[in-house]
């Protein structure tokens, strides 16, 4: 197993970091390691038909991949 040394940890963000750790009964080094998990670990996608709250059928008869597309046009 790989060994990694964070050098240069300011100390407020070392101080919330054992805090975090501490209410979920990890040591730091467990919390990082989570932390560090989850930001890289790749969502499943959702279909937006399966997003709660959104109105299934305002979005029934919408194509999800289309309208992301045509969204991120409009942004471009």
């Amino acid at each position: 197993m790989a060994t990694l040394n964070v050098k240069n940890v300011p100390d407020r963000l070392h101080r919330r970091l054992q805090a975090r750790a501490r209410r979920r009964c990890r040591s730091v080094a467990q919390e990082v390691i989570h932390i560090l998990s989850q930001a890289i670990e790749e969502a499943e996608p959702m279909s937006i038909l399966e997003l709660r709250g959104l109105g299934k059928t305002h979005w029934k008869r919408t194509d999800p991949d289309r309208h992301v597309a045509r969204e991120r046009r409009a942004w471009s």
